[in-house]
């Protein structure tokens, strides 16, 4: 008997000026930004939600906002601006955010997952964005070497979306890879573990913070009892160094802990089927283990409980283009400015790997992303914005942070409208123009 693919569903099509894929903060800043330029715009999300890895991978935290100083009573100063001002008035209004909390040298702010949710979902709406949750691409289409739209699978059945401007924000590339656009994995392929972040309620939380002051990287002396009832066998807990940060929540922790490899030892590719499927199981044993031993360990944790783990494993790093410009390591420790630089970023080098993370920090000062980082070196009609950006390893440790997801998409917003109004290729707009155009919607660049 002959086999044949059949999917009998009806096929829907579609059409829009501006097609945004993937839902998270560099997603949602695009598909808001673009729409307010009269134009219409079509986000697919693969979760039920938007929030990407801030709400799906329960990152939890804002990073990227405030500089960096030395000392201890050095207060929060904002250094990113733009959209993300917005959406966190949405977020504060809804008593969704947390004040600046201390994270090492720097602060960040801690949100509320499901208001997160809420907040998007009002911006979109507000905006005229049309949303389908749910959506999954499965293939693009391409007409030469421009990309022009993508096919998608739902319940209903198969989609056919096409757009005058394509903008992948899926975090891992997908478009691009899809496409056989140039694409590249880490450091050789190396790339940071990824990890399973968890959220522990029952806290006296002033008891905790009494305990073990403000500072969300817990300090030598945690990380020394991890590595004490690691030693033993009591728990398996194989990183160290651990952020636990207080939340808008009461009696509640973001736990930022775990540290998932393969049971070989090797590290997990997030874009590998089975690596995966592994990370997600392992990710839960490890949320249990830190959570039992918080409780056993730790000064308020006595009767503190695991409530919920993100909806997937955390994933820092995965594929990302070859763009038409590069981010280098160095343009982060040297605090290097550009005239086309369409985004700033203050936040460290954080390189999660071995038992505990690398800090390589920017003091008082940010560094600018070029506008060629989310421009592919080849192919048309195509843009990206979020954690896919084209930056060396070191550089995207830094580079991959909200903040900084936030002020891309609102930048590639405007550039996909240039584009369709002007009838111009991605690699033909001037992260120049975009810069004026940045600073007169609110994102004081220069």
């Amino acid at each position: 008997m002959s086999q044949m693919r059949v999917d009998a569903r009806p096929v829907q099509e579609l059409r829009a000026d501006v097609l945004v894929v993937g839902g998270g903060a560099s997603g949602l800043a695009v598909a808001v930004t673009a729409a307010r330029q009269n134009l219409s715009v079509i986000l697919i999300e693969r979760y039920g939600f938007c929030g990407g890895g801030a709400v799906a991978g329960l990152s939890g935290t804002v990073c990227g906002l405030f500089a960096a100083s030395e000392g201890t009573s050095v207060r929060p100063c904002q250094m990113v601006h733009g959209f993300v001002d917005e959406f966190l008035a949405v977020m504060r209004a809804k008593n969704g955010l947390s004040a600046p909390v201390r994270y090492g040298k720097t602060f960040t702010l801690v949100h509320n997952p499901i208001i997160w949710r809420e907040a998007a979902d009002h911006l979109l709406q507000a905006a005229g964005v049309k949303v389908l949750l749910h959506t999954l691409v499965t293939s693009v289409f391409m007409d030469g070497d421009r990309v022009v739209g993508v096919e998608a699978s739902t319940k209903q059945g198969r989609l056919i979306i096409m757009g005058a401007v394509v903008v992948d924000a899926s975090g891992d590339a997908d478009v691009c890879a899809m496409a056989g656009l140039d694409t590249f994995m880490g450091d050789q392929g190396r790339v940071q573990n990824p990890t399973m972040l968890f959220r522990l309620q029952g806290v006296d939380v002033p008891r905790f913070l009494g305990v073990y002051g403000e500072d969300s990287i817990l300090g030598y002396e945690i990380a020394d009892l991890i590595e004490h009832v690691s030693d033993t066998g009591e728990f398996s807990l194989p990183r160290r160094k651990i952020f636990l940060f207080p939340t808008p929540n009461p009696h509640e922790l973001l736990c930022n802990c775990t540290r998932i490899v393969g049971d070989d030892g090797r590290d997990l590719n997030p874009v590998l089927l089975e690596d995966m499927s592994a990370a997600e199981r392992l990710g839960r044993l490890q949320a249990r283990q830190y959570a039992d031993f918080f409780r056993k360990y730790l000064a308020g944790c006595e009767q503190s409980f695991l409530v919920d783990t993100g909806v997937q494993v955390g994933v820092r790093q995965s594929r990302q283009i070859n763009g038409l410009a590069c981010l280098a390591g160095q343009d982060v420790v040297r605090a290097v400015k550009r005239p086309d630089g369409i985004a700033r970023s203050p936040w460290p080098i954080e390189l999660h790997s071995g038992k505990a993370p690398k800090l390589v920090w920017i003091i008082d000062d940010y560094y600018e992303i070029p506008y060629g980082c989310f421009v592919p070196n080849r192919g048309e009609g195509l843009l990206v914005a979020g954690r896919c950006l084209s930056a060396e390893h070191e550089a995207m440790a830094s580079a991959r942070v909200t903040a900084q997801c936030f002020s891309y998409g609102q930048a590639i917003g405007h550039a996909a409208a240039l584009c369709v109004k002007e009838d111009i290729a991605p690699r033909a707009v001037d992260g120049r123009d975009l810069r004026l155009l940045l600073n007169r919607d609110g994102a004081l660049l220069d």
